[in-house]
């Protein structure tokens, strides 16, 4: 009788700690978001790329990207192509792009740079495009950051404007990103990479 009590309290004792060490599908989906939200991508020696919010249709992207012995930052929401026409639909041409999705993207560093050989002071930015179908595009360094897309667009508070070409990729990239190559801060989306020349 005193064995079959011992065993009724072991499992009891068995069956209540496997009870208090299980987790619920919102403690799951809370550790997961975690986990996404520290994660980071290193790619190169030249950057690194992490994710800010996962939990968005566009998730929100930082790249930090060496220049010399500097880092730049650019803070962006990374749109998917999901098998839409790109360039001149969903992206129209001639007309200013936030170059991302949600937000504005942002530009920041902590010292001047030549950018296209031109002069940015050191400072926060809206980072805009205006695509072209002939591949010339104008890259627009704005003094206001903080706004939704490109709808509080203000050209009058523009710092820079620079031009500069696009070339077509061989592969499609499927998530829009921001990468470092040599002195290029490049856009990469769907087949077009649009180089940026960026140095001390």
């Amino acid at each position: 009788m005193n064995r079959i009590y011992l065993l009724l309290i072991i499992v009891s004792s068995f069956i209540v700690s496997c009870t208090s060490s299980e987790t619920t599908p919102q403690d799951t989906a809370e550790q997961a978001t975690k986990i996404q939200s520290q994660a980071e991508i290193t790619a190169s020696d030249l950057y690194e790329t992490k994710v800010v919010n996962g939990e968005l249709p566009s998730p929100l992207m930082e790249m930090s990207g060496n220049i010399g012995s500097e880092t730049v930052t650019v803070g962006y929401g990374s749109p998917s192509v999901k098998e839409r026409t790109v360039w001149g639909e969903l992206v129209p041409y001639n007309q200013v792009w936030r170059t991302g999705a949600n937000g504005a993207t942002t530009f920041e560093t902590a010292v001047d740079l030549k950018v296209q050989g031109e002069t940015l002071v050191a400072g926060k930015y809206g980072l805009f495009t205006i695509p072209s179908e002939s591949g010339e595009w104008i890259v627009i360094f704005n003094s206001i950051w903080e706004q939704w897309g490109a709808y509080d667009y203000d050209d009058s508070k523009d710092v820079l404007r620079v031009n500069t070409t696009a070339t077509e990729l061989e592969e499609s990239v499927e998530m829009l990103e921001f990468v470092m190559e040599d002195n290029n801060l490049v856009l990469r989306w769907e087949k077009l990479a649009l180089p940026i020349q960026v140095e001390l």
